[in-house]
């Protein structure tokens, strides 16, 4: 039976998905398989590397420092949050809280990140294989929210945020041989995805990058598709959505430790859903 876990990310909303894990690190419960969009790939990275607390610590402490997000790294940088301090200065080997490279590496559970190509629109995903000591550079490009952020190059190739590809891979992890996924949402359930937003980015971006601009006006409708896919395999019993039924305040750039904790605090009481499901 092989079981696999997808983060969707959601910017600092993620800190809900960061509570789920957790959790699970708590009671020991192990995946065989992670996929993670934008910043559910480094949710999912502290997992499998058994690093219980570090994500939140990055969302209710490093996440309210101007190196970390603000509008003088967009002024300066091209990009409101900084990648480079993110996933390299803070987590390098010599870094304020490294992530444990080698605990991910020998850790047998399959790892994949979504990024989309600026370029094509389309998704493409990094397994295990393409990260490195201190060369985090996959996070970087999933988590590139068009516009806020500049695309991340990785060999030539331009990313943004793994959300534009593929939302909600549920797909991707039964095609990767999954019998039964969990997919961590960080909204609720029944709240559909609306354009509005995306089709203002898509409008910064469409000049230099119009196929991703395109994905990005698509995004709502495959977030809101690949959810009622979701949902179909709940009811056949080989899925399991877990999703706060109030995100607490907490939007994708908003940063209000207060709202965080108790949204991360929500997680991990939802954590126990999973624990359920699995028998």
């Amino acid at each position: 039976m092989k079981t696999g876990i997808i983060d969707v990310g959601g910017g600092f909303r993620g800190i809900y998905a960061c509570g789920v894990l957790d959790y699970c690190l708590d009671q020991n419960i192990r995946f065989d398989l992670g996929i993670g969009v934008s910043a559910g790939s480094a949710n999912l990275a502290s997992f499998i590397a058994g690093q219980k607390g570090r994500n939140f610590t990055f969302y209710t402490e490093y996440g309210l420092r101007k190196q970390y997000a603000s509008v003088g790294n967009f002024m300066r940088k091209g990009s409101f949050i900084d990648m480079d301090y993110v996933y390299g200065t803070l987590s390098d080997h010599n870094g304020e809280y490294p992530l444990d490279y080698a605990a991910l590496r020998d850790n047998p559970m399959e790892f994949i990140v979504v990024a989309a190509n600026a370029v094509t629109g389309e998704a493409e995903y990094f397994d295990k294989g393409e990260i490195r000591q201190d060369d985090y550079s996959v996070f970087k490009a999933s988590s590139s929210i068009p516009f806020v952020c500049k695309p991340y190059v990785i060999q030539g190739t331009p990313y943004y945020d793994g959300a534009l590809g593929d939302p909600v891979p549920v797909e991707k992890a039964f095609a990767l041989g999954c019998d039964r996924v969990i997919v961590l949402l960080t909204k609720p359930e029944g709240v559909l995805r609306t354009p509005g937003r995306d089709e203002k980015l898509a409008a910064r971006i469409r000049r230099k990058y119009p196929n991703a601009a395109k994905s990005l006006r698509q995004r709502a409708d495959r977030y809101n598709e690949s959810v009622a896919l979701a949902q179909e395999y709940v009811r056949q019993g080989k899925a399991l959505i877990v999703s706060p039924d109030d995100t607490c305040g907490v939007s994708t750039l908003s940063r209000d430790p207060a709202d965080m904790k108790r949204l991360y605090a929500k997680g991990y009481a939802d954590g126990e859903k999973v624990k359920a499901f699995l028998g």
